[in-house]
């Protein structure tokens, strides 16, 4: 494939992700991470760092992604900041350090580790299972210590958090359409603190390709957040118009056909 090709796939994926970040609140890596590791594969890419720059990659352009899905959310009102400033340092704290977690990890062990949450994500979205609104939400300690969880996870499967923010925000009273707002910004320190994170661990890894930064390919990281900021605000647009439920669930069965390539691809 030329590498017209290449940037033409990095494009596309790049608005998929932008569209169903502002639509669902997730961030994007759940199609970018198995996408770039078939796409980093077919460009003959070694197979011991493909997941770990799928991570790293993916976690970047999130960056700039989150900034336009939380811009978005916040002109509609669904944001609620309180909860982001009470989460955002144990979301640092257990993302960055999650991410030292991933360096150390095999291709392998990372690849099933996130087919298998993915899994989970996918079918909680098929089941349609939504947490009874039972309690409110907890102090500072409480608030810290689930965000040292969500950013650990998120490091690892390179999310924006919103498959663990959102369940947990609604069990604690949040309206749904403030969860989904809410996790949209709580998704750009989870990003900024993972992709410090990679950066920093893949720097002067071996076996690296050229235009890379730490775990970061840059060709894909330019072209992806390119488009995905600009298709971001449609899809938070429609989160308040179209029947998130539905799409919800076709977004699950894609997630799932994605994940059995990308273990294909590695394993295959």
């Amino acid at each position: 494939m030329t590498p017209d090709l290449w940037w033409l796939a990095y494009l596309a994926l790049g608005a998929a992700v932008g569209f169903f970040a502002g639509l669902l609140g997730i961030g994007g890596g759940g199609i970018m991470v198995p996408m770039l590791t078939t796409l980093f594969l077919a460009q003959g890419f070694a197979l011991d760092t493909v997941v770990h720059m799928a991570l790293g990659t993916s976690m970047a352009a999130i960056v700039l992604t989150s900034i336009a899905s939380l811009r978005a959310h916040h002109a509609h009102g669904a944001v609620r900041w309180d909860i982001v400033r009470g989460i955002t340092p144990g979301i640092l704290a257990g993302t960055f350090g999650a991410t030292f977690i991933a360096s150390r990890a095999s291709t392998a062990g990372l690849a099933i580790f996130f087919a298998c949450f993915m899994a989970y994500v996918s079918l909680q979205m098929l089941a349609n299972i939504k947490p009874k609104p039972s309690r409110n939400l907890p102090g500072a300690l409480g608030m810290s210590a689930v965000g040292v969880g969500i950013g650990g996870v998120s490091a690892l499967v390179a999310i924006g958090g919103g498959s663990l923010s959102v369940p947990f925000m609604t069990w604690c009273n949040v309206k749904m359409q403030n969860a989904i707002g809410t996790s949209a910004a709580i998704g750009l320190p989870i990003a900024l603190a993972g992709t410090l994170g990679y950066l920093a661990n893949g720097w002067g890894a071996p076996g690296l390709p050229p235009l890379t930064l730490g775990y970061v390919y840059l060709p894909a990281l330019v072209l992806v957040a390119a488009v995905s900021m600009w298709t971001a605000p449609f899809g938070a647009r429609l989160a308040h118009r179209l029947p998130v439920v539905t799409l919800k669930q076709i977004f699950a069965g894609v997630l799932m056909a994605l994940c059995l390539k990308m273990l294909h691809g590695i394993f295959g």
